[in-house]
Parts: structure tokens; C-alpha cells; sequence
């Protein structure tokens, strides 16, 4: 069943950049989405619009059911200096105004599901960059969303640490059937992480091949691993 539909979507902004146009995709409950393209495609601007950040100037964005909770996981943890981790996670929950001995207790339940069990009281200043996206995924699992937004969250990380966390972030979206959008330019990462890559042209963005994958586990040293992400990458260059 799908969660949301794109239909024909275009964003022109006020200094007359058409950001987005005839951008149509589909995302079902459950699914793994990445949105594969160049910088300065409209990768971002289509989360946004999603999210509700911003609005389109064309087109429709159909939810089928309720629109459902959304986390959105930047590019940068944007995490506050003067607060600890568990603070931080908190944020959202805050936000709702929920007991504040509930919200506690949800944002460290977040902070050990994504492995910074112990490290509540820790300010950003005192963790390393890994850590701190971890602190900012675990904002959004904290707010319990069905629907989880992500603008090329590992992008500043070294290798292992990325890979670390492309692990953790499938293992948790499949314990809380949480659909996800996920923003990259990476290759290896959207062949490793998607259930579908949907590649995008350059600006205005459009959705240029629609690559359903094989299923997980995926083993990133395999012969068949290697092929589906010849896949990806020539359907990239074919889009440029």
C-alpha cells in the first residue's frame, strides 16, 4: 500500500531557480527510498516538500490514510552545544509538550537504540561526528515516526563509521516499519540501504530511472552487490 504519492511536482523559488519539475514517485508503507542525484538536483527541496517545510508551485503530494508522523534527519546533527544528548533527544517531545518524566524516558530508550546508552549527559562539544548523528537520529526515533526524512545524514563521516550507521539505520527502520526517504549522491550507499533507487536528473529535478534492488541481507563484497550497483551507476550517468 503506498504511504505517498508525487504527481507531477515542480518548485520554482524566488530568485527564479526551477528547482523541481514533473518530479511523479511513489513511496509504499514500508519501503526504503533513496533519491539518487547530483548536487543541485532538487534532492533536498523534495524532502522538504514532503515534510511540509516548503511548498510546490505544481503538482499534487497525495497521502493515501492519515498523514503520519515525520522525522527529519539532516545533513548536519544541528544539535544544540548547551544541551546534553539526552536534551536534545528530547527536543521534539518537548515541542508536544509531553511530561517531562515521559519525554525523559523515550529520549533515552532513542539514545540506546542507536547505541549511546551512557552517554545522555554528554554535550556535542564531547562526542565525535558518528556520535553526534547518532544523537540526531535518535531525535527523530524519539518522536516514534512512521515516516522518517533523511537529507544525506552520513555525508561528512568516514567510511566505517558510515557503514556502522547504514547497518543500525536498516535495522531500526525495519523493527519500527518505518518508511523511509533517504537523500544521497552515493552510489554504494543507495544500492546498500534501498529497497528502490529513484534517480534524479540534473536541475530541474525529474525522476529519470526507477531501480527496484534485490532483497536484504546484502553482502557489499559480492559478485551479485557489485552488479546491482553497476545498475545504479550507469542509470546515474545516463541521467547527467
Amino acid at each position: 500500500m503506498n504511504r505517498l504519492s508525487l504527481t507531477q511536482v515542480g518548485k520554482r523559488f524566488d530568485n527564479g531557480t526551477q528547482a523541481l519539475s514533473g518530479l511523479s514517485f511513489d513511496v509504499a508503507q514500508g519501503e526504503f527510498v533513496s533519491l539518487l542525484g547530483p548536487s543541485g538536483c532538487g534532492k533536498s527541496t523534495a524532502l522538504r516538500l514532503i515534510s511540509g517545510l516548503i511548498t510546490s508551485d505544481q503538482g499534487e503530494i497525495i497521502w493515501h490514510g492519515a498523514r503520519p508522523q515525520m522525522g527529519f534527519v539532516f545533513q548536519e546533527p544541528t544539535l544544540m552545544p548547551w544541551s546534553d544528548a539526552l536534551t536534545n533527544a528530547r527536543l521534539p517531545l518537548d515541542l508536544q509538550h509531553l511530561p517531562r518524566a515521559e519525554a525523559n524516558a523515550r529520549a533515552a530508550a532513542a539514545l540506546a537504540r542507536v547505541g549511546l546508552n551512557g552517554f545522555e549527559e554528554a554535550y556535542p562539544r564531547e562526542l565525535s561526528g558518528g556520535m553526534k548523528m547518532r544523537v540526531s537520529i535518535a531525535r527523530a526515533l524519539a518522536a516514534q515516526p512512521k515516516l522518517l526524512l533523511m537529507d544525506e545524514p552520513f555525508a561528512a563521516l568516514d567510511e566505517i563509521t558510515r557503514a556502522g550507521l547504514n547497518d543500525d539505520l536498516l535495522a531500526l527502520a525495519q523493527q519500527d516499519d518505518i518508511t523511509v526517504v533517504f537523500v544521497t549522491h552515493s552510489v554504494m550507499e543507495s544500492t546498500y540501504l534501498s529497497d528502490r533507487v529513484l534517480v534524479m536528473s540534473p536541475r530541474p529535478g525529474r525522476i529519470t530511472a526507477d531501480i527496484a534492488l534485490p532483497t536484504r541481507p546484502r553482502d557489499r563484497l559480492s559478485r551479485e552487490f557489485a552488479a546491482a550497483q553497476r545498475r545504479v551507476a550507469a542509470a546515474l550517468l545516463e541521467a547527467a
